[in-house]
C-alpha cells in the first residue's frame, strides 16, 4: 500500500507540473499536448484497437529478444566465471563491446537481417546481453568456496553443480543485472521498431509523428513508460518466487 501511495502521489505531481508547463509555456497543443489531450489520445487508440495490437507486437518481440539474451548470457556467464583463465582472455573484448550502443550496430543488423521484425529483436538481445553476462561472471568469481565444498560432499558434479548449487547461490547478485538488462532492453525496443517495423510502439510513435498527432505521440510515450514499470514489477515478483523456491533470502522490495 505504501508503494501504491507513493506511485499515486508521484503521478499527481507529474500531472500538475505537466499542466503548468502547458498553461504557462505558450505552446500550441499540436506541438505539446496537455494531459487531457494525451488521455483523449490514449482513449482514441484504445477504441480503434491500435494500442492493443501495437502493445502485443512489442511485448512479443521483447519477450523473444530478452529471454534469448538472458538464457545465453546466463549460460556463458556461469561457464566463463567458472573457467577464469578463459575469461581473462575474453574480458577485454567484452569491455570494449559493452559500451557500444546497440543502435550503433543497426547498419550491420539491417544488412544481415533485413528490416521488419528481426532488427528490434536483435537490438533487444544486444541491449540485455552484457549486463547479465558481466553480473553472472562477477557473481561466480565471488562465490563462497563453502558452496563448492558442499557440492563435493554430496557428489554433485558438472554440469549439475551449475544449476543446483552455483545458480541459486549467486542469483541475488545476478538479479541486479537482470533488472538492468530489462530496463535497457525496453528502452532500445522502440529504436529497433523504428527500422521498418509495421507494428509496435516504436512504429506507433513514428506514425503519430508523421501524422502530426502529438496527442497520440504522448499517449504512446506514456504507454511505454507504464509498461516498463509493469515489466519491472513482474520481474520483481518472479524474483521473489525463485527466492522462495530455492529457500534463499532476497532483497527487500
Amino acid at each position: 500500500m505504501k508503494n501504491v501511495r507513493h506511485l499515486i502521489g508521484a503521478a499527481a505531481v507529474t500531472l500538475l507540473f505537466w499542466q503548468a508547463i502547458c498553461a504557462f509555456g505558450g505552446w500550441h497543443e499540436a506541438l505539446f499536448p496537455s494531459p487531457l489531450a494525451a488521455i483523449l489520445g490514449f482513449v482514441e487508440l484504445l477504441k480503434d484497437g491500435v494500442l492493443f495490437e501495437d502493445v502485443a507486437a512489442s511485448l512479443v518481440r521483447f519477450a523473444v529478444g530478452y529471454l534469448a539474451s538472458v538464457l545465453l548470457a546466463l549460460a556463458a556467464g556461469l561457464i566463463l566465471g567458472w573457467y577464469s583463465k578463459v575469461w581473462a582472455y575474453l574480458n577485454p573484448i567484452a569491455q570494449v563491446l559493452r559500451p557500444v550502443s546497440p543502435v550503433a550496430w543497426l547498419p550491420f543488423i539491417v544488412l544481415f537481417f533485413g528490416i521488419g521484425e528481426a532488427p528490434a529483436i536483435v537490438i533487444i538481445f544486444l541491449a540485455a546481453f552484457f549486463p547479465v553476462l558481466l553480473a553472472t561472471v562477477a557473481a561466480v568469481q565471488k562465490l563462497d568456496p563453502v558452496y563448492l565444498k558442499v557440492a563435493q560432499n554430496f557428489g554433485i558434479k558438472e554440469p549439475a553443480v551449475f544449476t543446483k548449487i552455483i545458480l541459486p547461490a549467486i542469483f541475488p547478485q545476478i538479479a541486479t543485472g537482470l533488472h538492468l538488462a530489462l530496463g535497457t532492453a525496453w528502452v532500445f525496443l522502440v529504436a529497433g521498431e523504428m527500422v521498418g517495423a509495421q507494428s509496435g510502439l516504436g512504429f506507433l510513435i513514428i506514425d503519430a509523428r508523421n501524422n502530426l498527432r502529438a496527442d497520440l505521440l504522448m499517449a504512446a510515450i506514456l504507454t511505454i513508460g507504464l509498461l516498463g514499470l509493469l515489466l519491472d514489477s513482474a520481474m520483481s515478483l518472479a524474483e521473489r518466487q525463485l527466492y522462495r523456491a530455492w529457500g534463499i533470502r532476497g532483497r527487500k522490495s
